[in-house]
């Protein structure tokens, strides 16, 4: 696939990105794509290896290796460097619902272990797939797939973030029936208000609605169900119902203080933020949340980093962000070798952001705060935190992290974002349909399967996994999809 000598021909090249303090003005997307002649040049780079790690979707050293939707990378990139644009959105078609989506926050499993890993910079494998999407949709290659015949069976889809949609746009092709229900205002769950719109510009969301209502998808907003409309009204209406509410419980930070105003939940900020900019056709931008202010973010992964980005944009005035786990390493140990996920220091957009704002790296490793304290009306203006080391636990023999005596600091804070995780599904939501969960809260299946412990009951996505990435949320909802329909019409062609 490619050109068998295009990984030395030509060097990686991926879409140039605007400068930190220009793209902070604005919440637009800010990473500028190639030229389609450039854009071919990097599937050139696609090497004919033996064996092609980038499309395993395997589990190895207990992360994912590879995509998880098996997409068919080779042939895309091969389709891309001959210029075949249309075969290569065909192609890409055959395996994911939403390339629009992953080719712009996906973190690129496919990519962390491509061959050309082993001795060089790995394939631009997520910027080929936007490149072929963008193409489709411009060129209109992209059109509402409706179904020839209808089954007369009828699916209700709870939540509409990526398991849900793709688990909603397989049925229908299908010829399902299906109605989505989600309890926020607009479609979209996590995609909509969980990722910043310079992230994934929700235009490209709406875009994608727009499609599968044509193609007779119904989608029903500001219904909470297990609250506005109960499990056995669903049940009696429709002949299967799919969970994909996602793992919407957040981790929090129970310490002294914890009641002081302003402490959010980072996906509670960030939804207040995106809703703020659509609500006002992007007029408004809330900066009163954050202008001025001492912003600590604790955790630090790509929620957290979410945080430090919105939180510039909003004028704070200085970003601090809390990990617990010590600094990885700049580059692979030989503990972690390739095709495995590479467990090393990366620095994303936000982090770029606030080292050109403040002129250092907001995270600080190994530390956890231990009380907020508020002022005399009851609003925070400073944390304690602790540092922290690894330490074996006796009884358990598993290594833990525990605070450092005497390493204690107080700093300022004006607003705390916790940004700490999810513990799994919310409970009003698996009492009200009575299914398992799991130690994790998860609801639970059988391995490999998506039927819950109620008859006709599925579920999908995080709901069903645990929280996880929007990959792995689309595969999720298709899978779910095909056990679905096979408990329906006693086969799948899904």
């Amino acid at each position: 696939m490619g050109k068998p000598t295009g990984f030395l021909d030509y060097k990686r090249e991926t879409a140039k990105v605007l400068p930190p303090k220009v793209r902070i003005t604005n919440f637009n997307e800010f990473r500028v794509p190639l030229n389609k002649e450039k854009q071919k040049l990097q599937g050139a780079r696609c090497m004919a290896c033996g064996v092609p790690f980038c499309q395993s979707g395997m589990m190895l050293g207990g992360m994912a290796s590879g995509c998880p939707l098996h997409n068919l990378v080779p042939e895309t990139n091969d389709l891309v460097y001959t210029g075949n644009w249309k075969q290569a959105y065909l192609r890409l078609s055959k395996t994911h619902s939403f390339p629009e989506f992953t080719s712009r926050v996906c973190p690129a499993l496919c990519e962390a272990a491509c061959t050309c890993n082993l001795d060089g910079e790995p394939v631009a494998t997520k910027e080929n797939e936007r490149a072929i999407i963008e193409t489709a949709f411009e060129e209109g290659w992209v059109q509402p797939q409706k179904p020839n015949v209808r089954t007369g069976k009828s699916i209700a889809v709870i939540g509409s973030g990526p398991s849900g949609l793709a688990a909603a746009q397989q049925l229908n092709r299908r010829g399902h029936s299906v109605t989505v229900y989600e309890r926020s205002d607009r479609i979209g769950g996590l995609l909509r208000y969980g990722i910043p719109n310079m992230k994934l510009e929700k235009s490209v969301i709406d875009r994608r609605i727009r499609l599968m209502e044509e193609e007779g998808v119904r989608f029903v907003t500001n219904t909470n169900v297990g609250v506005d409309i109960t499990s056995e009204e669903l049940l009696k209406k429709y002949d299967r119902v799919v969970l994909a509410c996602g793992a919407s419980n957040p981790r929090d930070i129970k310490v002294p203080g914890r009641d002081s105003k302003g402490i959010y939940f980072a996906v509670d900020f960030l939804k207040q933020v995106t809703k703020t900019l659509l609500d006002s056709d992007f007029t408004k931008v809330p900066c009163e949340l954050a202008k001025g202010k001492n912003v600590l973010v604790i955790g630090g992964g790509d929620t957290g980093n979410d945080c430090v980005g919105t939180s510039i944009r909003l004028g704070a005035k200085s970003v601090t962000q809390l990990e617990m786990m010590p600094m990885p390493p700049v580059e692979r140990l030989e503990s972690n070798p390739w095709p495995q996920w590479p467990r090393v220091l990366k620095t994303d957009y936000g982090q770029e952001e606030a080292i050109a704002v403040f002129g250092s790296d907001p995270r600080v490793y190994q530390t956890t705060v231990t009380e907020f304290i508020p002022d005399k009306k009851g609003n925070v203006c400073k944390a304690k935190i602790v540092k922290l080391q690894s330490q074996k636990d006796e009884k358990t023999g598993r290594m833990m992290m525990v605070p450092v005596e005497g390493s204690e600091e107080i700093i300022p804070a004006d607003l705390v974002l916790i940004a700490a995780g999810f513990l799994g599904s919310e409970k009003y939501v698996t009492d009200a349909f009575h299914v398992a969960v799991n130690g994790r809260t998860n609801v639970e299946t059988k391995q490999d399967c998506y039927e819950t412990s109620v008859p006709r009951v599925f579920t999908a996505g995080d709901m069903h996994r645990g929280q996880s990435l929007v990959v792995w949320a689309i595969r999720e909802g298709r899978e779910a999809a095909k056990a679905v329909d096979e408990s329906l019409m006693g086969y799948t062609n899904l």
